[in-house]
């Protein structure tokens, strides 16, 4: 899959994420964070939670289970995801988004690779 972010975003920091083959790039604030991030191939994430979080798909498709809910977003769609709330879910490949964290430490930045 080529990467979807064109160069503006392509070159943030890149995020450190505990899983592969992926492209994540962070936009950091004072207060939040927002991930760029398209993945390469299915993942499962379990249940956890923390802040607030925001996203919307743009390619491909996620199953959130939110609170014991479980949904499929779709390109367009948006999600919502209140602090403490339990969620978990099932990316697929190809799936590609934009989340915002209403937490500024959610993720780090990948050490950069010396040339």
């Amino acid at each position: 899959m080529s990467n979807l972010f064109p160069e503006p975003i392509s070159s943030l920091p890149e995020a450190e994420m505990p899983f592969s083959n992926y492209q994540a790039y962070l936009s950091q604030g004072e207060e939040h964070q927002i991930i760029f991030i398209q993945f390469n191939e299915d993942v499962d994430f379990p249940e956890h939670s923390h802040e607030s979080q925001w996203g919307i798909v743009l390619e491909g498709k996620i199953e959130l289970t939110i609170n014991g809910v479980k949904n499929i977003y779709t390109k367009g769609d948006r999600h919502f995801i209140e602090k403490d709330v339990k969620h978990s879910g099932k990316i697929f490949a190809g799936y590609a988004d934009i989340t915002f964290f209403s937490q500024k430490d959610r993720y780090i930045t990948k050490p950069k690779v010396q040339k």
